[in-house]
């Protein structure tokens, strides 16, 4: 063989296997490598290692995916979050992804928590952060101070709604981030509001914890906000039965359901006995929803200072001016109430 044919096939050898190489380097990088569509979740703190167990599963074969990890240099640059990778995806594609950090925000909701702990566990299964930290976050002291609430007050920053979040956010993020919530919500129309019924955002929300304790019917609540808001004008006591009931669980630690308070109960030693006390109790007995809140801030106009469960409109309450009127409709729920074998 001549010099010139050697130079040909040498040439012809290496263009060949110069296709090669290219056609496989760009199958590892740009063919569609992922399976299915889904979310993949990522902790903080991940290695290279367990971030690769997470995607292992979306991905139709493993190696080049780490091929192009490692050249793009994604393994010494793993970030946390939730990423939504796609049906078709490359691996170039999801490495520049997982690399960018540029994950979904998830929706963050809660209604109904009636103590910081349950409000941390049911943040604990929406975001990274664990219900141990957010606890602990929700009742650091000297953030407590600085925010102006007390130990008795503190769950009214938390208002129930949806909110925007990453799911890496830290307890003390998601913390810091309700209490700008807190504020936002309480603009100048709302203050404004507040004032022109004689109380505080704090007082508010307490009173809106009655309120939505005492009726489940949104649209009865401004009605039985007004009555209670007659009472604290006139000095006096709201006498609001979820009040009692929290006093009696909050005293023995109970967390049976009550459905009927008793003459006995009404003595209960407790700053949340509304009946012997004068004002609103130290604190919220729940957390009101906003539809409670803006009951308060929007009462109805009326002059009820009185009101009973109905037994003919079950789910509302008849009112009264009167405590003769109130006396009769009392006794019509207390029969019902024994009618029904409802003793406690």
């Amino acid at each position: 063989m001549n010099l010139k044919k050697l130079t040909l096939l040498i040439i012809g050898l290496l263009i060949i296997t110069a296709g090669i190489l290219f056609y496989s380097y760009y199958n590892k990088i740009y063919n569609p490598n992922v399976m299915e569509t889904g979310y993949v979740y990522i902790p903080s703190n991940s290695n290279f290692i367990e971030a690769q167990s997470l995607v292992r599963p979306f991905l139709k074969r493993v190696k080049p995916f780490v091929w192009v990890a490692n050249k793009k240099k994604y393994t010494n640059h793993i970030k946390p979050g939730k990423y939504h990778i796609l049906k078709g995806m490359n691996n170039n594609d999801l490495v520049n992804l997982l690399r960018s950090g540029n994950q979904t925000p998830v929706i963050v909701s809660f209604n109904n928590q009636n103590s910081l702990k349950k409000l941390a566990g049911r943040i604990s299964l929406q975001i990274e952060a664990d219900s141990i930290s957010l606890l602990k976050s929700f009742t650091d002291k000297s953030f407590i101070a600085k925010s102006g609430f007390n130990n008795l007050t503190t769950l009214a920053m938390y208002l129930p709604n949806s909110y925007e979040f990453y799911w890496n956010t830290s307890a003390k993020t998601f913390r810091n981030k309700m209490y700008t919530a807190y504020k936002n919500f309480w603009n100048a129309k709302r203050l404004a509001k507040a004032k022109a019924v004689g109380l505080t955002p704090i007082q508010i929300i307490t009173l809106a914890s009655i309120v939505q304790q005492e009726t489940a019917n949104i649209a009865e609540r401004p009605k039985v906000a007004r009555l209670y808001l007659n009472r604290l004008q006139h000095n006096w006591p709201l006498q609001a039965d979820p009040t009692i009931i929290f006093a009696i669980k909050k005293k023995d630690n109970k967390h049976s359901v009550i459905k009927r308070v008793l003459t006995k109960d009404l003595e209960i030693n407790s700053p949340y006995n509304t009946y012997k006390n004068i004002g609103l109790p130290p604190g919220p007995i729940g957390m009101p929803d906003i539809s409670s809140i803006n009951a308060v801030l929007n009462p109805a106009n009326h002059k009820y200072f009185y009101m009973c469960a109905s037994v003919t409109k079950i789910g509302t309450h008849e009112f009264a001016k009167t405590l003769g009127q109130h006396n009769r409709n009392a006794v019509k729920y207390q029969n019902w109430l024994s009618k029904q074998g409802i003793n406690r």
